[in-house]
Order: C-alpha cells, then structure tokens, then sequence
C-alpha cells in the first residue's frame, strides 16, 4: 500500500506542476491580448476624435466659404 501511495506521488507531482504552468502560461497570454485589445481601442478612441475634429474644421471652412459667396452676391 505505501508502495502503491509513493508511486501516485511521484507521478502526480510533475502532472499537477505541468498542468499549474500551463494554466499560468494561457493566464499570461490572455493578459497579453486583453492588454492589446485595450491598446488597439485608445487608438480607436484617438483616430476617432481626430476624425471629428478634422470634420468640424472642414464644416467650419465650407461655411466661411459659403458667407463669402454670399456677400460677393449681394456686392454685385
């Protein structure tokens, strides 16, 4: 019987220590990847207000344009 319990220690030992690193490793990956993900969504987020900033200055110009058209109508 202690035979029997030594020999299940001996083979359960590195087992539990394969399958803990594992765990581990797929735990550090998933970190990776959401730390990746959060990276990927600042630069959304940043892309995303140049954009509309872009957008505003453009509407700004195509109006100042427009009220300059329509003053040199009313001059003429």
């Amino acid at each position: 019987m202690t035979g029997l319990v030594a020999v299940i220690m001996v083979f359960t030992i590195p087992i539990v220590a394969i399958v803990t690193d594992h765990f581990q490793k797929q735990s550090k990956i998933q970190r990776d990847i959401v730390k990746d993900q959060l990276e990927l969504e600042k630069l959304k987020h940043e892309n995303y207000v140049i954009e509309t900033e872009r957008l505003k200055l453009e509407l700004k110009q195509i109006e100042i344009h427009d009220v300059k058209d329509e003053s040199n109508l009313f001059i003429k």
